[in-house]
């Protein structure tokens, strides 16, 4: 089921509501230069831009849309990512019609685990990235002692079910112990976004039984 134009609930933190980017910063603190533009923030080649929200255990929602470059191949072609916690990257990337897509295209954990379908639409098409996401646990001197994981649903389908993460190259930091922000990476390509929102969600339920 498709989740383009999703609303963000009444507990959501909208992190990019299309009218400026003045929730996020560049990766040395300073103002973004991405070009916002009918509720539509677009890469410009001038840096990765950081939220200013951190989060641990979270559900995502964002829009993007890759451009259409049909000379480009491969990592050349619509090139951007969204680094959860700053930490972890889920790869954008235009590999529609890839009927099997590898551990570098669109929807894949970068480097780590690839799509287990593909479910990239063609460039200039808006997609959706739905993604539950559980921090990794640690111990007391920071150590960790449960792996992050995710599920991502791409478009609607599930491309990863509740899969183990590590660090990603070009990662802010690699401290697990801590909140971090979401990353939307500038790869050089105009990849745009809108529609960016997160919901916290409680790192345990209850262990007592609702009321009889």
């Amino acid at each position: 089921m498709s989740t383009l134009g999703l609303e963000p609930s009444d507990t959501a933190v909208v992190l990019f509501d299309g009218t400026d980017l003045s929730g996020w910063t560049t990766r040395d603190g300073g103002a973004p230069g991405w070009d916002v533009a009918e509720g539509i923030a677009t890469v410009t080649r001038t840096g990765d831009i950081v939220s200013k929200e951190t989060y641990r255990d979270a559900y995502l929602h964002l829009e993007f849309r890759c451009p259409d470059m049909p000379e480009a191949t491969g990592q050349a072609k619509g090139n951007s990512g969204v680094y959860l916690q700053g930490r972890y990257e889920i790869q954008v990337l235009d590999s529609y019609g890839w009927a099997v897509p590898g551990k570098g295209d669109c929807g894949a954990i970068y480097d780590l685990h690839a799509p287990i379908q593909p479910a990239c639409k063609p460039a200039l098409e808006w997609q959706t990235y739905d993604i539950v996401f559980r921090a990794a646990r640690c111990d007391e001197a920071g150590n960790v002692v449960e792996k992050a994981r995710a599920t991502v649903v791409h478009n609607g389908l599930v491309v990863h079910n509740n899969v183990e993460l590590r660090p990603t190259g070009g990662a802010l930091d690699t401290n697990e112990s801590a909140p971090g922000p979401l990353l939307l990476q500038d790869h050089g390509d105009a990849v745009s976004y809108r529609n960016v929102w997160l919901v916290r969600l409680p790192e345990q339920g209850s262990e007592e039984y609702g009321p009889a």
